[in-house]
């Protein structure tokens, strides 16, 4: 009884099976975004496993108060009764607040949808729990609108820009050490922030270009 025959083909054939470049890049992307959140997590649980007991109180208070952005607000009541600088700053800021809060609320949380983190399983203290948001986590719109304004007013008036960069910060901060954000999600809020300042700032040059740079009328002016 003769042996079936061999083909060219049959011993050419690959030992593995192609796999397309896309395939490839998924994979990896996959790889990636799976060692950051394990990064985020671990960034997550060593803030939580850290005594603070001195900051709990405060942070928690900061976390709270800046709550749809009654901070930025009052800052802003602050500015637009302090001349008229001030007040472009202060409408600046309300203006990139907005584009901010709508991008997170709007936009980034219903198309990431990442799930909250689980304090319990952190075992973040409870001298440091404020109310755990019934929205998706990721970004922080606290964070986003923080950064927005203190953005946006520093650039109308660079002098306020540092206090604000430290509060905007701070603000960032509490939402991690409250246990309702992972650091990813305040990190992403603070890109979003600078984005929606850029914007709103584009656009109020564009509609007040008298109010956002008056030293260019001056200039146009000139013979």
């Amino acid at each position: 009884m003769s042996e079936p025959p061999t083909t060219d083909q049959d011993v050419s054939r690959p030992l593995t099976r192609h796999v397309p470049p896309a395939d490839g890049l998924r994979r990896v992307a996959a790889a990636v975004l799976g060692d950051l959140r394990a990064v985020d997590g671990a960034l997550y649980a060593a803030v939580a496993a850290t005594p603070t007991p001195t900051l709990d109180r405060a942070l928690r208070r900061l976390s709270h108060t800046a709550d749809h952005s009654k901070i930025s607000f009052a800052v802003a009541g602050v500015l637009a009764l302090s001349g008229a600088r001030p007040r472009r700053a202060a409408l600046a800021g309300v203006g990139a607040v907005a584009v901010a809060s709508a991008s997170a609320n709007l936009l980034g949380k219903r198309l990431v949808r990442r799930a909250r983190p689980t304090r319990e399983a952190a075992r973040v203290t409870v001298d440091r729990h404020v109310p755990m948001p019934t929205s998706a986590s990721f970004p922080s719109g606290h964070t986003a609108s923080a950064v927005a304004f203190a953005t946006a007013v520093g650039t109308v008036l660079p002098a306020a820009s540092v206090p604000l960069g430290a509060l905007a910060c701070a603000v960032g901060y509490s939402r991690v050490h409250t246990g309702v954000h992972y650091p990813g999600d305040v990190a992403a809020g603070a890109i979003l922030g600078i984005a929606s300042a850029a914007t709103a700032l584009a656009v109020g040059a564009a509609r007040l270009p008298a109010s956002y740079a008056p030293h260019r009328m001056r200039l146009l002016r000139r013979p």
